[in-house]
């Protein structure tokens, strides 16, 4: 085992991580930029290091100033939590020639799931089912022509992308050369890299995801799915485990689908492969994660498994313990993501926080680094906390949600509370009847929220 673990992250992902580590009885470094000089990530490590200014990119995403604190209190692992860092290829390799493991997969297959382009290729090979669409267009002429063959409306997507940006969907040829260009200038601007594909366009999908943990002896095992439907601009907002679309025959074909073509790549470590399901309830190959999920407590809630410690564990050498290819789930989880956020806008809303309360009781979990009197910086992501839930069924799950969330309190910013209120109350989600653009039934002019 590690004899010392350096997160290379902030808030929530990073004080889950220090949880892990000191159930484990490993000391934990957490790093920190200069806004973060009092969160509790800071607080509750065993060490803690300032790594630069407040700017991600001095800080946070600075791979020097990182390893150099590895170095110098003798970590000899590094978890990257989400975001940041975690699916960097870089990173891992830097670490891996710093003599430090890297908690995640191995740099190549971060690199082969990172490009979408390549990653589509090769899950249709091994069997998982993906859109018809192209490799990285050369020309407006070639995007014109597969668009013919496949039929509008098509999708274009960055092949580095993520979060909605160099993404841009056509109806007709008449905008697709312009559509196009804004699509790769974006990509460009946002991931180093212009390059994008084309597939056909899902109206009104469904967004389910599939857990997989792999350990370093060749076994894979998937731990269920995940509905992520809920979203805004392609960011998930609320998730729930099970899906009410997924039954036990399909979490069973899929799951093995899954695991089998994880196996071929030689995946280890915790991954999400994502899917988009049509009105048929057919699904197809999205994407993969290649890191821990923001919304991985709500598998956790229905396994029992702490899935920061299997990373942890998996990384040090140890095999997966689970017997078969999955474990059964249990009962019905539901995580909100509570984001500093105007309710009504969602423009950011940082600033200090003056009142500060989380719910408790029965199936209740709150993770979060927040507390009052703690300031909200405005450097990076919104989250404040995962408010997340479990009952017996989906019905318990949502009310035990809808009181939760009334007993949340957080004063002196705005929060997306408000937003999760309503959508536990509406009667079409309550009925499981929903696709991504749900959210847009809350926007005072039908628009997706911005």
């Amino acid at each position: 085992m590690f004899k010392k673990i350096l997160i290379a992250n902030r808030g929530e992902i990073a004080l889950r991580v220090i949880c892990a580590c000191k159930e484990l009885g490993i000391p934990a470094v957490a790093v920190y930029s200069e806004a973060d000089r009092f969160s509790l990530h800071v607080r509750f490590a065993d060490e803690a290091i300032c790594i630069g200014p407040p700017h991600s990119s001095d800080s946070y995403l600075n791979v020097a100033s990182i390893i150099s604190a590895a170095e110098i209190t003798g970590a000899d692992a590094i978890h990257p939590g989400y975001g940041f860092l975690a699916e960097s290829a870089h990173f891992a390799d830097v670490c891996e020639t710093s003599g430090l493991t890297f908690i995640g997969p191995s740099p190549e297959v971060i690199r082969l799931m990172g490009d979408k382009d390549r990653a589509r290729k090769a899950m249709a090979e091994h069997g998982l089912p993906v859109l018809p669409g192209s490799g990285v267009l050369q020309s407006a002429a070639e995007a014109a022509e597969v668009a013919k063959r496949i039929g509008y409306p098509v999708i274009i997507k960055a092949v580095a992308g993520g979060g909605g940006r160099g993404m841009r969907i056509i109806k007709s040829e008449d905008g697709l050369a312009s559509a196009l260009q804004t699509a790769q200038n974006e990509a460009a601007a946002s991931f180093g890299s212009p390059d994008v594909y084309l597939e056909k366009y899902v109206a009104s999908p469904r967004h389910i995801e599939f857990q997989v943990m792999g350990d370093k002896h060749g076994k894979v095992v998937h731990l269920g799915e995940r509905e992520c439907t809920i979203q805004r601009r392609h960011q998930k907002v609320i998730e729930e485990s099970p899906s009410t679309q997924i039954d036990s025959e399909t979490r069973q074909r899929v799951g093995g689908q899954v695991i089998r073509a994880l196996e071929k790549i030689g995946y280890t470590n915790a991954g999400t492969v994502e899917f988009l399901m049509d009105e048929n309830r057919n699904l197809y190959f999205l994407e993969m994660n290649t890191r821990i999920q923001v919304e991985h407590p709500v598998t956790e809630m229905v396994t029992g498994l702490d899935l920061v410690k299997l990373q942890i564990t998996i990384a040090a050498g140890e095999p997966i313990s689970i017997s078969g290819e999955t474990v059964g789930l249990r009962g019905h989880a539901i995580e909100c993501r509570i984001c500093a956020e105007n309710p009504e806008t969602f423009a950011p809303s940082a600033g200090k926080i003056t009142g500060f309360h989380t719910p408790g009781g029965t199936g209740v979990r709150v993770d979060t680094a927040a507390y009052s009197e703690c300031v909200i910086p405005p450097f990076y992501d919104s989250l404040i906390a995962k408010l997340v839930v479990h009952g017996r069924d989906r019905a318990e799950a949502i009310s035990r949600m809808a009181r939760a969330l009334e007993m949340f309190v957080v004063e002196g910013i705005s929060t997306s509370i408000p937003v999760h209120e309503k959508v536990m109350a509406d009667a079409d989600f309550r009925a499981g009847n929903f696709d991504t653009g749900f959210l847009k039934r809350f926007s005072a002019n039908g628009a997706e929220p911005s």
